[in-house]
């Protein structure tokens, strides 16, 4: 039975999680020849602000990256 845990920043709708169960179900039955009734997914959403890059949490990256596009369209 292949167990397949997501972890994942939240935000998505239930209709990209649920169109993601279908294709990584697709994707274990093709490639491990598993039944598709067998394959376990669960998914761990993550705050934005409980997740880092480099050392930055996400939330102040996606700041940032509002701020440097704002400031783009001035020119």
């Amino acid at each position: 039975m292949p167990l397949v845990s997501i972890t994942m920043l939240e935000g998505r709708s239930p209709e990209k999680k649920k169109a993601m169960f279908k294709a990584v179900t697709e994707a274990i039955v093709q490639t491990l020849g598993a039944p598709r009734e067998s394959v376990r997914i669960s998914i761990h959403e993550v705050p934005s602000n409980h997740y880092a890059v480099g050392g930055v949490a996400r939330d102040d990256l996606d700041q940032q990256l509002a701020a440097k596009t704002q400031g783009g369209n001035n020119r």
